[in-house]
């Protein structure tokens, strides 16, 4: 039993993905798995390119998706990448896959590097993602709004986005 100023804080065990980072070096952190018991591991900007490369080489070629969200204003913003080992798929085979996720400071530094030189398919993700949210993907080769104006200001889809009363549309011609 534990008392009312007690809190318990189940601890995590790193998962084989874990495991094989820590084994080869890289810094990291293990969260809980998802509902579906997917390894999620937390990482930092700085580490994202040579982890993601990392795990590429060790058979985790396929960038399943890539996206953003807010935890609440004041939160975080949060950048998350899903990997999936893509192999000869067989009727009761689960192929290994792992969720990576970068926190970022809401009124910090919102920039982390694109994976589009691993992964071409990060190309549109990572453009939703900076035109929804705000965050800046270093190296991406056309870093541009994909779904709002150009000269749409703010990031639609943050919790503490407040709609503008009016928009005036400019003439396309």
């Amino acid at each position: 039993m534990t008392n009312d100023s007690e809190i318990v804080v189940e601890e995590k065990i790193s998962g084989p993905i874990s495991v094989w980072l820590s084994k080869n070096g890289f810094d990291h952190i293990p969260l809980q798995d998802d509902h579906l018991g997917v390894e999620i591991i937390k990482i930092t900007p700085s580490n994202l390119l040579s982890i993601v490369e990392a795990l590429k080489n060790d058979g985790f070629n396929y960038l399943q998706c890539q996206g953003g969200y807010d935890e609440g204003p004041g939160l975080n913003i949060v950048c998350f990448y899903n990997l999936i080992e893509m192999s000869e798929f067989k009727k009761d085979f689960s192929p290994r896959e792992v969720r990576l996720k970068v926190f970022l400071t809401r009124n910090g530094d919102l920039t982390v590097p694109s994976l589009y030189g691993l992964f071409r398919g990060a190309d549109w993700q990572e453009r939703e993602t900076f035109d929804m949210y705000g965050i800046n993907f270093t190296g991406h080769p056309h870093p541009k709004r994909l779904l709002m104006p150009e000269d749409w200001k703010g990031w639609p889809l943050r919790k503490d986005y407040v709609q503008p009363d009016f928009y005036e549309m400019q003439d396309a011609y």
